[in-house]
């Protein structure tokens, strides 16, 4: 009987381990709001996402893959402001794309009313990693799509890109950030 039992093991082990589960941002579907303060007024701009693939265990929250934020694209209405934005602050011809590379998922995903998910990563900006936990708002609009959205700061002056401040103009120290992304689920049971 006990050779019987270690011949089943393996199949009940791979019978009860999740599939990994894929999440493919579409990029057209994908909008990334930004706003910075300054003393007269917020400033609102937009970047484009250039590709987004993330893969999760379900079982462990291990996950991988990464998201490219295009910095190219940084559009604030004003060509000069987004000019001296791309040149200055974020150097865009030195690093012309933020990255964000998930590491761990808490939470799933499942049809119904909006869920959380949280995702530890590390984020890529000007040359240099930070730790980001995105706490996500999932909502599942078929079977395999998602929609997802999230909000996150980044401490810009705080993590060594220039203040664009001058004698008369002051601006905030921190972009808020707010994303929605339509994306394809693969590997939900």
């Amino acid at each position: 009987l006990p050779i019987v039992l270690l011949g089943i093991l393996p199949f009940l082990s791979a019978q009860t381990q999740p599939h990994p589960v894929t999440l493919h941002c579409d990029p057209a579907h994908t909008q990334i709001h930004w706003t910075l303060g300054d003393i007269l007024h917020t400033v609102r701009g937009t970047f484009q996402l250039k590709s987004g693939l993330v893969m999760f265990n379900p079982a462990t929250g291990a996950a991988q893959g990464e998201l490219l934020i295009d910095l190219i694209s940084g559009d604030s209405g004003s060509p000069a402001r987004d000019q001296r934005m791309k040149k200055d602050v974020l150097r865009s011809q030195t690093y012309p794309e933020a990255i964000f590379h998930p590491e761990k998922v808490s939470g799933s995903l499942g049809p119904g009313s909006v869920q959380q998910v949280t995702v530890n990563g590390t984020f890529t900006i000007h040359g240099q990693d930070h730790p980001l936990r995105l706490v996500i708002s999932t909502q599942m609009t078929d079977k395999n799509h998602v929609r997802l959205t999230t909000h996150f700061v980044v401490p810009y002056v705080r993590w060594g890109m220039k203040d664009p401040s001058t004698f008369v103009l002051r601006v905030g120290k921190e972009v808020s950030v707010n994303v929605t992304a339509d994306a394809t689920v693969e590997g939900l049971q």
